[in-house]
């Protein structure tokens, strides 16, 4: 993981909630394959964002409590927070555009 912050329950309010930037959050398990899948593009966004986005993964496996807070029934499901609200939701395996279009409005 090299620019996405792994983020468990206990650091999810301070790293996402409290962040002075928009957080994509990835929640994701190593089991599922369109998590595998999606996780290059992720990383990219948080590398070519950096400053601007801040790029986070939560394993569902092992923070089931703020997976459940949010709702994720299904992974990967991508949650993009602006000021420690939710603003926008992506379930599934997207193509980095279709992330983008969501993302984007969101960044300053």
């Amino acid at each position: 993981m090299g620019n996405a912050l792994a983020v468990t329950e206990q650091t999810f309010d301070n790293e996402v909630l409290k962040s002075q930037v928009p957080v994509l959050v990835d929640f994701w398990a190593a089991w599922c394959g369109p998590c595998r899948a999606i996780a290059p593009t992720v990383e990219e966004l948080g590398s070519e964002y950096a400053g601007k986005l801040k790029v986070v993964k939560v394993d569902v496996d092992e923070n089931q409590d703020v997976s459940m807070r949010y709702g994720v029934q299904s992974i990967p499901t991508l949650l993009v927070f602006k000021d420690g609200q939710m603003v926008e939701r992506l379930v599934g395996a997207y193509p980095k555009a279709a992330i983008l279009s969501k993302v984007k409005p969101h960044i300053g």
